[in-house]
């Protein structure tokens, strides 16, 4: 959250010019607005749509209603429009300049000025209309309003009473043709009835449900009978053993007979003695035989009788005989169930076409009463649009005498007493929040657009490189080290970058001996870090040496205040030796190799085996060699002189390296596997604070002293000649 907040403040100091300006712009074109708009003044009215004003018609009211059953129509709405239509507002200018001795009085105002500032609001949750007008004039405006509700009272009048003129003329039209509608009506209904024979279908229907059921009563009943009928046939059968009709009528015919009871007896007697002879004698012997024969004679005689007694001559068992009173009581009894049965099933049945004869008729009836029922409502719709269009016809003739409106004007306008516009605290509250909107838009569309670094963070995240400082933003009279005192007795400046020295010492595995300092484009300050780095090195007793690698644009003289050669390339070209190049400074155990003559072809001098002697040589008698080369954009003599280092440092400065060009460059140096020490963030005073956690300007020495030589990593034996140390 803190780092946030920080960040969002870092951003409105960097765009705190653009920004203030676009909300200033904006502010003082309001201002300028107010000051040039003229002063208007706005009048207001209210109408109510009204409908409790009730006519004496019921056409009438509902001409004047204000609800519509409709979704999404609103007649206030429709009331709105038409206040601000053509035709409303110049009956209005008429009632407000009417016309004087025959010519019209001329109106300050147009229809389609008086519109284009005429203003309708409906009320919510009411039926009320506000109307308002703003004119330069206040009794003018209150005047035009009052006669815009007047106008709108008077055409609401007309407008219903047009209706119901139009309303009776088509009536008078159409009660005739509804009158001779109703009387075909009536005559079809009327010949179906005497043709179907339908009286009162309700009537009819109910009278042959009626029968059914009672036919259905009927027809259980008759149910009942059969199965106890079946019941004693079943009981009867068994016991007579008769079988079916003709039997049992044969057995009782047999039985009342005399000359069957006289064959049955003889029968009887010679069936007693063959029994007996045969107990006596064999089958074969004469008497047996005769016997058997005449039984035999006496059987068949028995048998011509049966069949003489029984019914259609059918044959008759001998045995079926019922010779006692019981047996005959039995069979008639069975005769006479036999044929109650007979008589039942045709009753049941006689029953059931009777049932399918009503069942028909009723379902008959709902076809018959469906087309009855199509030509009695078309005979009722016919009397009730013929009652309807008269009961119109007389609210319509009602309706067109009265006159009536739904509108009326409950709030004349008055002159209002001050102006309506313009509004000054809208217009500055407004100005003020677009101002805002601007001005936040103004800053974001510059970051969005400016792809520089902007602060230290961000170049450890975009590199992930190792910080080795934040380097704070030079004074002008700092820049030049002649005299060197001004830099090097100012705490505040030379901690930052004794800082760095540390860091580049700390993070490096072996000692420190050869560093090229380089950037990505020209003007972010890497000559002035490698030169004040060097002083503070040298301040610290180690022997340092900048050599002026730039042979594009070499600055190392200028800035100690040198003379420009010798310098490197003369050393490189052999005309003077290192020893005899180098140039004192100033500050102690600090020498300077200016870059010398400049040269035709540079890239030659810093690739041949002379450089490579010369920077071999420079280690060997220096405790750290400083490089100062061109951009790595500019030239490849950085990439060239940085394989033979202990690495190169970068230095970036905020607002003005290009972030896409810095990671393309480190991109370029780890594939090339060239060691980068890390990164350093030049000129930004106000996290040079942050950096260090407390004011470096707060930690001064209470009593200045006198500079001494130290004694340390440093120590070496000059050579009286020239100032480097001996190896």
């Amino acid at each position: 959250m803190e780092k946030g907040v920080s960040t969002v403040l870092a951003v409105l100091k960097r765009r705190s010019i653009p920004a203030i300006a676009a909300f200033v712009a904006v502010i003082g074109g309001a201002i300028a607005y107010l000051a040039v708009t003229p002063s208007k003044y706005e009048a207001y009215a209210r109408v109510m749509l009204d409908d409790k004003r009730v006519s004496v018609s019921e056409l009438g009211r509902d001409l004047t209603q204000v609800s519509a059953n409709a979704p999404g129509i609103s007649p206030l709405a429709d009331q709105a429009e038409l206040i601000k239509s053509q035709r409303v507002l110049e009956q209005a200018i008429t009632i407000a300049y009417p016309q004087t001795k025959g010519h019209l009085s001329r109106s300050p105002v147009s229809t389609w000025e008086l519109s284009r500032n005429l203003k309708v609001k409906i009320v919510p949750a009411t039926n009320i209309l506000e109307l308002s007008y703003q004119y330069r004039d206040p009794q003018l405006a209150a005047k035009l309003l009052n006669a815009i509700s007047q106008a709108m009272v008077e055409e609401n009048i007309k407008a219903i009473s047009s209706e119901a003129t139009k309303v009776r003329q088509f009536l008078e039209k159409e009660v005739p043709k509804a009158n001779n509608q109703l009387l075909q009506a009536e005559a079809k209904e009327n010949r179906y009835r005497k043709s179907s024979g339908i009286v009162s279908v309700e009537e009819q229907t109910k009278s042959l449900v009626q029968s059914i059921a009672t036919v259905e009563d009927q027809e259980r009943t008759l149910l009942a009978q059969l199965q106890e009928i079946k019941a004693k046939d079943a009981s009867l059968g068994q016991i007579t053993n008769a079988g079916n009709l003709n039997n049992a009528y044969s057995s009782v015919r047999s039985g009342q007979d005399d000359e069957i009871k006289k064959l049955r007896a003889k029968l009887s007697e010679l069936e007693n003695k063959i029994i007996e002879a045969r107990l006596r004698l064999t089958d074969e012997h004469p008497t047996v035989v005769n016997l058997v024969g005449e039984r035999d004679a006496l059987r068949a005689v028995l048998s011509e009788q049966l069949a003489r007694v029984s019914s259609e001559n059918q044959n008759v068992s001998a045995n079926n005989f019922a010779g006692d009173q019981l047996s005959q009581e039995l069979n008639s009894k069975f005769i006479l169930n036999r044929i109650e049965e007979s008589a039942v099933n045709e009753r049941q049945k006689l029953l059931q076409d009777k049932k399918y004869d009503l069942q028909k008729r009723l379902e008959e009836l709902p076809r018959k009463q469906q087309t009855l029922s199509v030509l009695t409502r078309k005979r009722e719709e016919a009397a009730a649009s013929l009652k309807l269009l008269q009961s119109k016809f007389e609210e319509a003739r009602l309706t067109e005498a009265q006159k009536v409106s739904n509108i009326r004007a409950i709030e004349n306008a008055v002159p209002p007493s001050s102006p309506s516009e313009p509004k000054l605290k809208v217009i500055l509250a407004l100005a003020s929040a677009f101002g805002t909107m601007l001005a936040v838009g103004v800053v974001l569309l510059l970051e969005v657009m400016d792809n520089t670094l902007r602060d230290a963070s961000e170049a450890e995240e975009l590199l992930q490189l190792p910080l080795l400082g934040i380097l704070p933003r030079l004074p002008g009279k700092t820049l030049i080290l002649k005299p060197a005192n001004r830099f090097l007795d100012n705490i505040g400046l030379v901690e930052p970058y004794r800082t760095l020295f540390k860091n580049l010492e700390f993070r490096s595995p072996e000692q420190l001996r050869l560093i090229v300092v380089s950037s990505t484009i020209s003007g972010e300050g890497k000559s002035v870090v490698a030169s004040h780095l060097a002083a503070v090195v040298g301040m610290l007793s180690w022997r340092t040496l900048i050599i002026d690698a730039d042979l594009q644009r070499p600055v190392q003289h200028t800035l100690f205040n040198l003379a420009s050669g010798p310098g490197m390339t003369d050393v490189l070209e052999g005309d003077v030796s290192l020893l005899d190049a180098v140039q004192p400074t100033e500050i102690e155990n600090l020498d300077v190799l200016t870059c010398g003559e400049l040269h035709g072809h540079p890239s030659q001098l810093l690739e041949s085996i002379a450089m490579k002697s010369l920077m071999a040589e420079a280690a060997e008698n220096y405790d750290l060699v400083i490089i100062d080369t061109p951009p790595l954009t500019a030239c490849a003599d950085a990439s060239t002189l940085a394989q033979q280092s202990d690495g190169i440092m970068l230095v970036t400065r905020p607002g003005f390296t290009d972030k896409e060009v810095l990671s393309r460059c480190v991109w370029e140096l780890t594939q090339n596997r060239i060691p980068i020490q890390g990164v350093v963030v030049n000129g930004m005073t106000h996290l040079t604070h942050k950096y260090y956690r407390y004011p470096i300007q707060g930690y001064q020495p209470r009593l200045p002293k006198p500079h001494k030589q130290l004694i340390g990593v440093g120590d070496s034996t000059k050579n009286p000649a020239n100032g480097i140390r001996q190896r």
